[in-house]
């Protein structure tokens, strides 16, 4: 059984017994070989967005929480300090 694995390398069988043989595919062109890669290029860089931007918003998010619970307030403080504001921003203004 072991001797079956090393034999020599296998030689190249013809496609057809009795027509010629197929011939051998073309090499792309150099206008297809560049479609191709921007292909694969802009299907790579969805992928890397579809995965990148939900992180990148969810690290801000992190960032946001964080910095607000190390000053010691949260998002509802700070929406009501800026509505606040606003309220007595419009109660200085000239009618």
């Amino acid at each position: 059984m072991m001797s079956e694995l090393h034999e020599g390398p296998l030689t190249p069988v013809a496609q057809h017994q009795n027509g010629p043989l197929i011939a051998p595919p073309q090499k792309p062109s150099r206008r297809e070989e560049r479609r191709r890669r921007r292909r694969r290029r802009k299907r790579g860089e969805e992928i890397l967005a579809w995965v990148l931007v939900p992180l990148i918003v969810f690290g801000i998010y992190l960032a946001v929480t964080t910095t607000l619970d190390f000053l010691g307030t949260s998002p509802g403080q700070v929406w009501d300090q800026l509505m606040q504001v606003k309220a007595m921003m419009e109660k200085r203004r000239p009618s």
